[in-house]
């Protein structure tokens, strides 16, 4: 039997004189957390700025609602837009110029989204606010999976792409997670009327605030792409690219179209099923099974936990056994056990966590691992934009639609297809992974 071969070796920090990994895991890791923080806060309160910001139409006191989650769509729809542009700037200027400005944007969108006026005095220019922030935290959001994703792995060491790769998703579980207890501690503390005057911008005006230290930290950062202006001098190529013949902003999806499908295929299945796992879930056990709602909330967040602890674990196992295992376990098991696994929620507290948590632990599979399995499929010149575009677009598509295309199901007295649409679209990842090479033992392409 022959022996494994060896791992090849990255790109590392090498000298005293560059900051360490664990600054480098730091400025993505802190600055993404930061970013979820600000996106998901919006969802958690729009419950009580809602009445502020949007007139009530007339007799439906559910129009201002309805019309914040409309305004959280537009931001959605905005993040492919954001991965191409952010990620052009990461592939033309560097990595840690993306980073900078994407959270520059989502903290200046935090703080409008907290400046914004009330419908009662200035009329239609409070949603207009409201959208433009939703615009610009859109962009940065979409932006910052793209250049995150590629300063993580080109950070890391030796054989630690896919333990790098995994705090992508621990990060973006903890930005969830703080937004969710931010938003459920204000409302402890004030009563409702308070949270509906002024105490939902408090949230928000902690979200502008960690944006400065995420910007701080990242400003230490050090430059992984060899060909950025602000990269170490030893690090660059000897003829450093002039800037015309800089990466153009659709050169990734002109000179790489397998590359860009290949990335769709990928993130399909996983991202339909991250957002059932962790956003839809409990809704899913409220709609469907009569469980009660505080409750889904606990198992959520437990679940939630649970899910951000054990994807280190999915990262190191991938660097020592490859990427393609956990990709076909993943996607595998949810095309065979996502429909019994969704049957089996009832409205019970137990049955709703475990299949929870172990749908997470087969989400792990492809979670841990997305951000290094997305940077090996492109070269380092159009690998930020060659990422950001085509997975921010399937995201929208896909991921976005989970709750939307479960509540349709439900209403047309079809909830059961539900499953079998989560099984199937993973059972078409699960031929793209088929198709893929490992990667987890070849040098990134630099």
């Amino acid at each position: 039997m022959s022996s494994t071969p060896p791992i090849a070796e990255d790109r590392a920090p090498e000298g005293d004189h560059r900051p360490s990994q664990l600054r480098q895991l730091a400025a993505a890791s802190v600055g993404n957390t930061v970013e979820w923080y600000d996106w998901y806060a919006y969802s958690f309160l729009a419950v009580y700025f809602a009445d502020q910001v949007f007139p009530k139409g007339a007799g439906n006191s559910l129009v201002p609602l309805l019309s914040s989650f409309a305004v959280f769509a537009v931001g959605f729809f905005m993040r492919p837009v954001g991965g191409l542009l952010m990620g052009a700037v990461a592939d033309r200027r560097g990595r840690r110029a993306a980073l900078t400005l994407t959270i520059l944007l989502m903290g200046g969108g935090s703080l409008l989204v907290a400046l914004t006026p009330t419908y009662a005095a200035t009329g239609v220019l409070a949603p207009i606010v409201l959208v433009v922030a939703r615009l610009v935290q859109g962009l940065s959001v979409g932006g910052e999976f793209a250049a995150s994703t590629t300063f993580l792995v080109e950070s890391a060491g030796p054989g630690r792409r896919g333990l790098f790769s995994s705090f992508q998703y621990v990060s973006t579980t903890l930005g969830q997670l703080l937004a969710s207890g931010t938003g459920a501690l204000l409302a402890a503390l004030l009563t409702a009327h308070q949270m509906g005057q002024w105490g939902w911008r408090i949230a928000f005006l902690v979200g502008a605030l960690l944006s400065l230290l995420g910007l701080w930290i990242r400003s230490g950062a050090r430059e992984t792409l060899p060909q950025a202006p602000d990269a170490d001098p030893a690090a660059r190529p000897a003829a450093t690219e002039r800037p015309a013949d800089r990466p153009g902003l659709f050169e990734g999806l002109r000179r790489y179209p397998r590359q860009s499908l290949l990335i769709c295929g990928i993130t399909a299945g996983g991202t339909l099923a991250y957002y059932t796992w962790t956003t839809y879930l409990p809704t899913y056990a409220q709609v469907n099974a009569g469980f009660d709602k505080g409750e889904a909330l606990t198992v959520g967040t437990l679940s939630l936990v649970f899910f951000a602890l054990i994807q280190p674990l999915g990262g190191l196992l991938s660097d020592r056994i490859g990427r393609k295992p956990l990709l076909l376990t993943f996607a595998l098991g949810f095309a065979v056990l996502a429909v019994p696994l969704l049957h089996l929620v009832t409205d019970s507290f137990a049955s709703l966590l475990l299949v929870q948590c172990a749908g997470l632990v087969l989400l792990t599979g492809y979670t841990s691992i997305a951000a290094a399995v997305n940077a090996e499929v492109f070269p380092a010149r159009v690998r930020a934009a060659g990422i950001g575009f085509p997975y921010s677009l399937t995201v929208a598509l896909f991921g976005g639609t989970a709750p939307y295309v479960g509540t349709w199901f439900k209403q047309a007295g079809h909830a059961g297809l539900f499953p079998w649409y989560v099984a199937g679209l993973c059972l078409v990842s699960f031929f793209v992974y088929l198709a893929l090479p490992e990667t987890a033992r070849r040098p990134l392409d630099g």
